[in-house]
Order: structure tokens, then C-alpha cells, then sequence
């Protein structure tokens, strides 16, 4: 892609790939809040007559490149347009084969940089979910990689055998190798995670809980990896989701005698801990009781 393709895309649609959206339409105009800093009321501009965007908070404005230059925080005009090229050309199909075949790309992933967290469309990826910044900068980083010549970014959970968990806009996704992730505090309770995002979520309710050992499968599949430590507790908190899969390797925790609490029963009607917090009930009938507030 060169700078005249780039600037025949709308700006509208490149930022709605990256997750983020207007709020409010006014004419010939698209209101957002600011992508480069936290506000109530939008500043920022989007005029789809002349596809130009202006940041009053800031006083910045420009074309599609000088967006991507400014969101990647980038003077090159090159890796703008990768950024831009990577965005629009994602597909529902693209992502989605990503997604399943993730574990497949272990030596076809080139050029991984690791760095804090603050990319925009990931902080507000993490403002949709209701977890705090200042947390979510706790646990996790911000990965860039690239896959068959084409570049990627996403939230990246660390494993413990020096892989992560990727989340972006677009996919769930890991950089191998796949692990559990164990955070070892010497206590005798333990709370178990099928996913990174519902233990953030717990610590986004409960702050105290991240004074207490804790394990985060990463995929259910990963269960048996997290046994041996699990057992060395006298009670395991078991937060899975509220679906097959998370019943499933429930039941074979139970079956194995171990001191196994379902907390999943706390946030029924609620598909997992994060979907509770922020109150995004499933949309399927549930025939069990209220959902109670979550208490240790």
C-alpha cells in the first residue's frame, strides 16, 4: 500500500477496526472520544466530506497516515502505512483462521517487541471490559509481532515458559510456547482461571484477591499442567465459565478429589467473571438462581 491507496480508505472505517467508535454523529461530522487520552465529552473529529480528522483536545488534525503515525506514536510514514494495511485488510475470515490455527505460527513469527502498554484501540479494549489501566499494566504488556510479512499488536499476558496470551480487537491468539500462568503467594487458598481477562476482572472487583495464589489456565485444555501446583492448597476457587467446556473440566477437578469450590455458581447467568463485571448477561434463559455478589 503507498500514501495515495492509504488516503482513499475512510477514516471512519480504519478506526473502526482498531475498536474505536464514534459516539455521536453531528451532520457531515463523526464525534469520538479522544483515542489519546481519557475523557467524558468527545473532541475528537472525524469530517467524512473531506475524510480529515481533528483532535481539539490537542489541536492536532490531519489525513489517514498522520492519524496512524500519531496512534502507533511513529515518524514513519512506512510503518503507518503497514499499520493501516494490517487494519483494513483483517476480514472476519482472516481473523478467525488466526484465531484456530494460533498455535500452528511458532516459526513463522518474526520481529516480537515487548513494551508497556499504550496502544489506544488496546486501552480501549480494556475500558470496554471494565478493567483498570493502571492493573491491566500490572500483569500484562504490549506485543508487536509479525506473521507471513504482515504486522500485529495485541495485549500479551506473560506464561510461565516465556510465551503469552495475545488479545487484541480482532482475536484471542498465543505466542508459543502455550503454558499456564501460576502466581505462587504462599496462601492456602487458590483461585483458578480458565482466561487472563477473568482474573483481572476479579481484581477489578476485589482488590484484596491479588494477595491470594492464584492459577490461569490459558485454555482449559492446559488443566492438567496446573494439578500438581493446585494440589499443594487445602482449597482451590474454581472460576470457570458457565458453559460446557467450563463445567466439564469442573467436573474433572471434582473427580479428582480435590478441595474444589465452584464460584462459577456466584455469577450465574453471566457466561464468566468479566461478562459479570461488566453486566453482560447471557442472552439464553438461565433456570438458576440470582447471581450473588462475589464474597470470600
Amino acid at each position: 500500500m503507498n500514501s495515495e491507496q492509504a488516503k482513499q480508505i475512510k477514516i471512519e472505517e480504519y478506526l473502526g477496526r482498531i475498536g474505536i467508535h464514534p459516539t455521536k454523529q453531528n451532520g457531515n461530522n463523526l464525534w469520538y472520544k479522544s483515542p489519546f487520552r481519557d475523557e467524558k465529552e468527545p473532541s475528537f473529529k472525524v469530517n467524512l466530506g473531506i475524510n480529515q480528522w481533528h483532535d481539539f483536545g490537542s489541536g492536532d488534525k490531519g489525513n489517514i497516515i498522520d492519524l496512524a503515525m500519531k496512534l502507533h506514536q511513529t515518524d514513519s510514514v512506512s510503518e503507518a502505512l503497514r499499520a493501516i494495511e494490517q487494519a483494513v485488510s483483517n476480514s472476519k475470515t482472516q481473523q478467525s483462521s488466526f484465531s484456530f490455527r494460533r498455535q500452528e505460527f511458532s516459526d513463522e513469527i518474526s520481529n516480537i517487541e515487548i513494551k508497556p502498554l499504550t496502544h489506544p484501540a488496546l486501552i480501549q479494549l480494556l475500558t470496554k471490559r471494565k478493567i483498570p489501566l493502571e492493573l491491566a499494566r500490572q500483569y500484562c504488556k504490549e506485543v508487536h509481532y509479525s506473521l507471513k510479512s504482515k504486522a500485529y499488536f495485541a495485549i500479551a499476558f506473560p506464561n510461565d515458559k516465556g510465551g503469552h496470551e495475545t488479545l487484541n480487537p480482532y482475536f484471542k491468539g498465543c505466542l508459543p510456547p502455550k503454558e499456564i500462568t501460576t502466581f505462587d503467594r504462599q496462601t492456602p487458598t487458590v483461585h483458578l482461571f480458565e482466561g487472563f481477562m477473568d482474573y483481572l476482572s476479579l481484581l477489578t472487583l476485589q482488590v484484596k484477591q491479588a494477595d491470594v495464589s492464584a492459577v490461569v489456565l490459558n485454555s482449559v485444555t492446559n488443566l492438567e499442567k496446573a494439578v500438581p501446583f493446585l494440589s499443594e492448597h487445602t482449597l482451590i476457587n474454581v472460576f470457570f465459565d458457565n458453559d460446557e467446556a467450563g463445567q466439564l473440566a469442573l467436573k474433572k477437578l471434582q473427580n479428582l478429589n480435590l478441595p474444589v469450590v465452584d464460584i462459577s455458581k456466584r455469577y450465574a447467568g453471566f457466561k464468566d467473571v468479566n461478562d459479570y463485571l461488566c453486566g453482560k448477561k447471557m442472552e439464553i434463559p438461565q433456570t438458576i438462581q440470582k447471581t450473588k455478589r462475589l464474597k470470600f
